[in-house]
């Protein structure tokens, strides 16, 4: 286990993250409403460049993202952390696939709502259809969409089995795959389990342990994109799967 930061430490950051999502909340307010897609993705993609440097999180980019002239793509990841939206935003700015639950949570359900964020009731098979059909507009209109087919987090020692409905959007769309492999890597190379938001613990207790690393990293292994010719949506997902197994080294 590693030694936590200080207490004067974290209280900094504490007051470098309050005085930075002010200054997100202004931004989402009164800017993006009056900017392009082009240039809201650029004010987004720095705005979370900054919260990675205010919370002292080393962005580690492994392979190549989605470039922003690509015409579309359908980003997929495991699923370890809420910190994963943001250093995926911090590379490629996209619009996310969240849980409905998501859009409830203090101040990030505020920005996700903001930034255009789609919600998924996952307790209504119905609702899938509607997210299916919404996600394809979405990608038929140019935007690079994310979501993690786990459908839920870990803490980043396993890989679950993915969800693959929402897959179908992608091949409707003609948009390529694009598998990402999320990591909080340890100095030894295991897992930084401290960074994960996963089982019954809270966001802000989440947040409390995010602050106590002292040097967090997270990885993002972006795998080769998958043209879904050819595909249908079962072998697209188990493609997907094995691709980001194989780049966190577990089970595919």
């Amino acid at each position: 286990m590693e030694k936590p930061s200080s207490p004067i430490t974290r209280i900094f950051r504490v007051i470098r993250i309050v005085l930075h999502m002010f200054n997100g909340m202004l931004i989402a307010t009164l800017l993006l409403p009056r900017l392009s897609a082009r240039q809201r993705d650029r004010v987004i993609s720095r705005w979370a460049r900054g919260l990675m440097q205010v919370m002292n999180i080393r962005v580690v980019v492994k392979g190549s993202p989605p470039h922003p002239d690509m015409a579309s793509a359908m980003l997929v990841g495991n699923h370890v952390s809420w910190v994963d939206i943001h250093a995926l935003n911090s590379v490629r700015t996209v619009r996310f696939i969240a849980k409905s639950e998501v859009r409830d949570w203090p101040v990030f359900g505020w920005f996700a709502r903001k930034v255009n964020t789609f919600f998924i009731d996952r307790q209504r098979k119905q609702d899938t259809s509607r997210m299916v059909a919404e996600a394809v507009s979405s990608l038929q209109a140019g935007d690079c969409l994310c979501y993690f087919p786990e459908g839920t987090t870990t803490d980043g020692t396993e890989l679950k089995p993915f969800k693959g409905s929402l897959m179908q959007a992608a091949i409707d769309a003609d948009s390529m795959v694009w598998p990402v492999a999320i990591r909080y890597p340890r100095e030894d190379g295991s897992a930084n389990t401290e960074m994960a938001y996963w089982g019954d613990i809270t966001l802000m207790q989440s947040i409390a342990k995010v602050l106590a690393c002292r040097k967090p990293v997270v990885e993002l292994d972006f795998a080769p994109p998958i043209s879904p010719a050819g595909h249908d949506r079962r072998s697209l997902t188990l493609q997907a799967r094995q691709a980001i197994a194989s780049r966190l080294d577990l089970a595919g």
